[in-house]
């Protein structure tokens, strides 16, 4: 009898990939993608409100597949995205169905076009079929085009949670399709940034200064920024996700999870009537006045980010933060515990040191976390000059 241990080194080729009409004839980023030395199925999910927006993309695919060596179009699935598709667990089985059905294997293709939500939904359904299914997402909303979709992992909300349930699963290929962003109304258009500050925030501080110097065209969602914002944004997730040293999250620190232990926390509170991008958006100015206020960032630094957050339109705050207990404890805070459970071992926040650097704390002093609220509150009723 004895004691054996194997290291078993895995590699994962991530490929992401930027353009603008991914399926018009000659466009062959998506082709290039694909191995066709022999022939692969390739099985097609849509969200329901894409395939409204987009009327003629049903036939693009048949065309540009058509036009393919060995890629077999079996069939194109349409469903509904949105958070509400997180909530129910039939989803995932609407998803397991049709791969059934069509002999889907594991060298065909799983393609998934929509938001994050349905990235989520579908990515679990491809990531546990088979075991793992080759899945390429085209996400087309910004803040899956600008996170969640160049992300390795999926997951849906249950027993009250953001998330419980999901995997970690690379996909074989992420496309990012410009001409997707211009379907989402203004307001979901920039609040999907919201993740795209985050990001500089925590890791590049010369591309917070380019978002700040560029607020009002980010506003105006002025195309050239507003592709220049995504595809950085997207490019600093991955960057981080490949090299960070931890992609699939065993350990207790989360760079990319900044402001979310409270994000998470109100779209529950609201039963995710408050979008991820909200959330995330008046998250990530509490925890930077909140790093002010302990006095890790400079003070002047905080504002800067809370009144860029403001100029782009996006709320610093939000009524969920006033729900309280019986005891008058905020709701919110029961977050940090979930946050904790969710991460595995020790309470680990991030929380920042200078713009574009952060630094990992273990508690939260209520206290002074609420009087942060407090002030964002005060400062979410004056108006920022435009």
């Amino acid at each position: 009898m004895g004691d054996y241990d194997f290291d078993i080194p895995v590699s994962f080729r991530h490929r992401i990939r930027f353009t603008k009409d991914a399926f018009a004839p000659g466009n062959q980023v998506v082709s290039d993608l694909l191995e066709t030395e022999r022939e692969r199925k390739v099985i097609v999910f849509i969200e329901t409100e894409i395939d409204r927006l987009f009327p003629d993309l049903q036939e693009q695919i048949r065309s540009y597949l058509a036009e393919q060596n060995n890629l077999v179009l079996t069939e194109v699935v349409i469903m509904a995205g949105g958070e509400d598709c997180k909530i129910s667990k039939i989803q995932i089985m609407n998803g397991i169905v049709p791969i059934e059905r069509n002999g889907i294997d594991r060298h065909s293709y799983v393609f998934c076009i929509g938001g994050g939500a349905f990235l989520d939904v579908i990515g679990l359904s491809a990531a546990t079929a088979h075991r793992g299914l080759r899945l390429v997402r085209f996400p087309t909303t910004t803040l899956a085009q600008d996170d969640s979709g160049v992300g390795v992992k999926n997951g849906i909300n249950a027993f009250g949670k953001k998330n419980f349930i999901g995997t970690f699963a690379v996909p074989y290929a992420v496309v990012n399709d410009f001409q997707f962003l211009y379907t989402q109304d203004e307001h979901n258009n920039r609040s999907g940034l919201a993740e795209a500050v985050k990001v500089a925030l925590v890791k590049d501080g010369s591309f917070f200064d380019w978002l700040e110097a560029n607020v009002g065209a980010l506003n105006a969602l002025d195309p050239p920024v507003l592709e220049e914002a995504v595809e950085r944004s997207a490019i600093l997730h991955a960057r981080h996700i490949a090299l960070g040293g931890d992609p699939f999250e065993t350990g207790s620190s989360r760079p990319l999870d900044f402001g979310h232990w409270t994000a998470h926390k109100m779209e529950q509170l609201t039963n995710f009537e408050l979008s991820h991008a909200d959330a995330v958006s008046v998250g990530v100015a509490l925890d930077t006045l909140y790093s002010a206020r302990c006095g890790w960032l400079p003070e002047e630094d905080a504002w800067r980010v809370v009144r860029m957050l403001q100029g782009m339109q996006l709320p610093i705050w939000h009524e969920s933060l006033e729900m309280r207990d019986e005891q008058g404890r905020r709701l919110v805070y029961r977050g940090l515990e979930e946050f904790r459970e969710h991460l595995g071992g020790e309470l680990t926040v991030l929380m920042l040191e200078a713009v574009g650097q952060g630094v990992d704390r273990h508690s939260i002093d209520e206290e002074k976390h609420e009087a942060c609220m407090e002030e964002l509150k005060e400062a979410a009723l004056v108006a920022v000059p435009g």
